[in-house]
């Protein structure tokens, strides 16, 4: 969407409990196995600021592991570290360096094949891929079209992955790609439903169109009536629609970012993203693959642009947004603040290494005591 140049700078807190029993509540049954130690490594967890030496706003972000991570951000701007964070390397393309390109998606297979996203009218959509650690980048596809605006990036697996542009002579456009991001072709309309006006996706945080599986795939929308998720089966064909629970009706409001623990359950976290204004009810969860959504019970206190599922957990999640960091434990139905820090986006890792980014350069990962 032709918006998200705001930011708000706030101070890290790296500080809260990110998993603390409710009050009065009765004792939950303990988890075992691998749950368990996911869930006593969260006891006492918070954000701790790794030193990128950069200003850039980094809005895209594939974390590998919790040694290695990517992130992609303004002025063409993408950094790797492979050592946790203790230092990052500076890979940006040159092209994407030279004509200041927003680079707002970022996926990754590894330390060293990575395949980025640059948002914008026409032909400042573009995508491009380095299978060298960066060292080297190839532009894979640049927008021919002066009506489409490209928005995020998703990969199945290390081969197929698909990209969204806002609607285009009324309907979302889907671009696939079946070798890794080497080439790309833009998808027939015929299996994607009429855009209501106004709508778009947001380039907030890389988690407007996420994936699950091998197939599974879900569009997250706002701007228009009524924020909404569509989801298709078939890597992109075709696509069913459903209304969130999160307010729209304004071009800056709407579903700015979806998370799948697998193929049914997922959130939906966003808000309004203009500074100070109120963002009531935004989030909401499905456990139906996304054909409905219910609102979160207690959501975040204001607009969060993403989210990501904690490993081997089946309730735990996190949301980022400008404001803070907010967790869940209940599979998103109620949430509880763990840092007053500014993020755009957050990924997890296998590994149960989970990091954020966002404005003024900031990245962390999120440490144990």
């Amino acid at each position: 969407m032709r918006l998200l140049g705001v930011g708000m700078c706030a101070a890290v807190l790296a500080v809260g409990v990110l998993v603390a029993p409710a009050q009065a509540a009765p004792a939950a049954p303990v988890p075992s196995g691998p749950q368990a130690d996911a869930v006593a490594a969260l006891r006492g967890a918070h954000w701790a600021l790794k030193d990128t030496g950069k200003d850039s706003r980094f809005r895209g972000l594939a974390a590998v592991s919790r040694s290695t991570a990517w992130v992609a951000g303004s002025r063409g701007a993408v950094l790797r570290t492979v050592d946790g964070g203790r230092s990052w390397r500076d890979v940006s393309p040159p092209t994407a360096v030279a004509e200041k390109l927003e680079l707002r998606d970022i996926e990754a297979f590894d330390a060293r094949r990575a395949v980025a996203l640059s948002i914008g009218e026409g032909e400042a959509s573009r995508v491009l891929r380095t299978d060298d650690g960066g060292a080297t980048w190839t532009e894979t596809f640049r927008n021919p079209d002066p009506k489409a605006f490209y928005d995020c990036l998703t990969f199945f697996d290390s081969r197929n992955g698909l990209a969204v542009s806002d609607p285009v002579d009324g309907k979302f456009r889907i671009l696939s790609t079946r070798d890794g991001g080497r080439s790309w072709q833009v998808l027939p309309g015929a299996g994607m439903p009429q855009a209501l006006p106004g709508e778009a996706g947001f380039a907030a945080s890389g988690q407007c169109l996420v994936s699950a599986g091998p197939r599974d795939v879900w569009l997250a929308t706002g701007g228009g009536s009524a924020a909404r998720v569509l989801h298709s089966a078939d890597r992109g064909l075709t696509w069913r629609v459903a209304d969130s629970t999160v307010p729209a009706g304004d071009p800056a409001r709407g579903v700015f970012a979806l998370a799948f623990r697998d193929r049914t359950t997922g959130l939906a976290v966003g808000g309004d993203y203009r500074t100070g204004e109120a963002s009531p009810r935004a989030a909401a969860v499905s456990t139906d693959a996304g054909r409905s959504w219910r609102q979160a019970s207690a959501p975040p206190p204001g607009y969060r642009s993403g989210a990501a599922w904690y490993p081997y957990t089946r309730g735990t999640a996190l949301a980022v947004g400008p404001t803070g960091t907010d967790v869940t434990t209940d599979g998103g139905r109620s949430w509880r603040p763990l840092d007053t820090g500014s993020f755009d986006t957050v990924d997890c890792t296998p590994d149960a290494g989970c990091w954020a980014a966002g404005e003024k350069g900031r990245v962390a990962r999120l440490e144990r005591p």
